[in-house]
């Protein structure tokens, strides 16, 4: 590990999320020295199936790649670390990219994380109870990758299924395509392609369902080298995809996490020493990482604010102000909210934010979205507060989903805040204020960064430990504790918050004064 008076290393932390690739330079001390990113292409070709290009992203990662280490020594690049969505790749068995759509464009050859499309698929695998779904909560999600694979078999059978030789989820075709090496990571097939570390694939899971193909070979479209993250791959960069990022040859490449688990890295191991956290000195499972992203918020808030009457007159102000929309509404709350807390104002409008079906804990895609509470005026006070229920609505998602792994037998005590809305103070006091615990925003807020690069600085050996890296490379910035002051025991507690048992079977009252509509569950606010 060098010290601190000998020549720094650098980390290369790539990161692929939905609309974006982003990359950053990172030093031994976790500091981000350079960022860059650049938007990716979707397509939506018809309702609930969402596409990208395997060989648009990969010339995304090339761009911002070659921008962080401008004018950088590239000797002292000592690792690379990938992270990714948990998109579907499909390649065929000389590694070029495969229709995923009835069109037949190859270009278009990934299946999206939140396409939708095989929900009948889903619902068939869900009805066999086979005993690796205890594993993934019971239930699988849509977002999963043997649904989406069945759908291929059944749907694309000529001009995909047969001619595939290559599964992958987007983390691991990222690996892949900068080593040669096909090895997956553990964080892949586990969260979302039902294998288990302990035994491995299970056979009888994937005959039941009808993807009895993907056992021959000893399962060589989807992975049989399964490598913890942070492993280094083979011979580290080859020289084509050193040429293709700008990076020196040879440096080492490490397995991959999904893009949520990169934040967790990123934030989760920081020494929290003097900030009077009830996880100090507990085990790190005492820790919820809750990754801000577009699966958790971004989609459901967006989709509140951009379809409102008052949008245009928000966007004009804001731009007039040079702030986001978002740091407009915050100041508009503080505004019209008064002498009470601002998290009263919602008292008669509750959202129920399952737009795009629930992930977590319910892995639920049937469920809609609901507003109630509406009137006839649709002016910016009405904005505003409708934003300000959406993020409570989220805020008592992630309450949901803590209060289902502790009837699982987990005990939580603190959250760590990362990705895009923990730069939101409202988003963030929220959480603190509707799950009742402290929030941890880390010192560098690009954590999801930062974690990618400490799979780079563990694959190259600086390090003894993935454990050793979080300590050293994340840093706690602000902590935010919750507002006890502001609860209101018939608003906030007024009745028991359902349990995730309860929910699909209990009919709810929106007019009830006691039970909010905002305090049920938002889609997932990470990918646990």
């Amino acid at each position: 590990m060098p010290g601190g008076d000998e020549p720094r290393s650098y980390y290369v932390g790539v990161d692929v999320g939905t609309g974006s690739v982003r990359a950053a330079l990172v030093d031994q001390r976790g500091a981000l020295l350079a960022f860059a990113d650049q938007p990716i292409n979707q397509w939506e070709p018809q309702f609930n199936h969402h596409e990208q290009s395997s060989e648009d992203i990969w010339a995304a990662c090339c761009i911002v790649s070659k921008k962080v280490v401008q004018g950088v020594n590239l000797h002292q690049i000592r690792g690379l670390g990938f992270d990714a969505t948990c998109s579907l790749v499909v390649l065929d068995k000389q590694f070029r990219p495969l229709p995923v759509n009835h069109e037949g464009d190859s270009h278009r050859n990934i299946i999206m994380w939140l396409d939708h499309r095989a929900a009948s698929q889903v619902h068939r695998i869900n009805e066999t109870k086979h005993s690796v779904l205890q594993y993934v909560g019971g239930v699988m999600s849509v977002e999963m990758q043997a649904p989406k694979l069945l759908w291929l078999k059944e749907n694309l059978r000529e001009t995909c299924w047969d001619k595939a030789g290559h599964f992958f989820d987007l983390p691991d075709f990222l690996s892949w395509k900068a080593t040669g090496v096909t090895a997956r990571s553990l964080c892949s097939l586990v969260c979302k392609w039902t294998y288990s570390a302990e035994k491995g694939w299970d056979d009888s899971f994937w005959k039941m369902v009808g993807l009895e193909d993907l056992v021959t070979d000893n399962y060589s479209k989807i992975g049989n080298q399964v490598l913890p993250p942070g492993a280094s791959l083979g011979s580290g960069l080859t020289p084509e995809a050193a040429k293709d990022l700008g990076l020196p040859p040879g440096i080492a490449v490490a397995a991959s996490l999904i893009d949520a688990h990169a934040g967790g890295l990123g934030v989760i191991g920081a020494d929290v020493k003097g900030h009077g956290l009830a996880c100090e000195g507990q085990p790190v499972t005492s820790r919820l990482a809750v990754i801000c992203g577009t699966s958790s918020c971004h989609m459901g808030i967006d989709h509140m604010v951009q379809g409102h009457a008052a949008f245009p007159e928000l966007q004009a102000k804001a731009t007039a102000r040079r702030q986001s929309v978002y740091a407009y509404l915050n100041s508009h709350l503080d505004l019209i909210k008064k002498a009470q807390p601002v998290g009263f104002l919602t008292v008669d409008l509750h959202v129920w934010p399952d737009f795009h079906g629930n992930r977590s804990p319910l892995a639920d895609l049937t469920l809609k979205g609901m507003v109630t509470g509406l009137k006839l005026s649709q002016d910016l006070d009405d904005l505003a507060i409708l934003y300000l229920a959406t993020v409570q609505a989220i805020a008592f998602g992630t309450r949901l989903i803590i209060e289902a792994m502790e009837s699982a037998g987990h005990s939580i005590s603190t959250l760590f805040l990362c990705g895009g809305l923990s730069k939101n103070p409202l988003f963030v006091q929220m959480h603190a204020d509707i799950t009742g615990m402290p929030v941890v925003l880390s010192q560098e807020v690009e954590s999801v960064l930062v974690g990618a690069a400490i799979l780079g600085a563990c694959a190259s050996g600086d390090f003894a430990s993935v454990q050793e890296a979080m300590a050293k490379m994340s840093k706690v910035g602000k902590v935010v504790f919750p507002r006890h002051e502001d609860k209101r025991q018939e608003y906030w507690n007024g009745l028991p918050f359902p349990s995730p048992g309860d929910l699909p079977n209990t009919e709810i009252e929106p007019r009830s004064p006691t039970l909010q509509a905002d305090t049920l569950p938002s889609e997932s606010p990470g990918k646990p």
